[in-house]
């Protein structure tokens, strides 16, 4: 039952932050993919920063930290795609 619960949030996390960077074309699979690793990145970029959220709702909660850990990756991904056609 975590896998599935993990993989929910992933896809609405993944979901959240593909919206938010003007959709990147991005299939859902690769969504999952993002919303699970931006779980951790926005873990560990709030604890690195002092962040503390608490909406009275831990899935709520963990929405708003994987997402905007999403939101990271995908800037990321976007600044190395953005260099990469500059060279050619």
């Amino acid at each position: 039952m975590n896998i599935l619960y993990t993989l929910i949030i992933g896809a609405i996390c993944g979901y959240i932050a593909d919206v938010l960077m003007r959709d990147n074309g991005f299939g859902l699979i690769v969504n999952i993919i993002i919303g699970i690793a931006g779980s951790f990145v926005g873990d560990w970029l709030y604890g690195k920063l002092g962040i503390h959220i608490d909406v009275g709702n831990t899935i709520l909660n963990q929405i708003i930290i994987g997402a905007s850990g999403a939101v990271v990756i995908l800037f990321l991904v976007g600044v190395l795609r953005g260099k990469r056609s500059k060279r050619r």
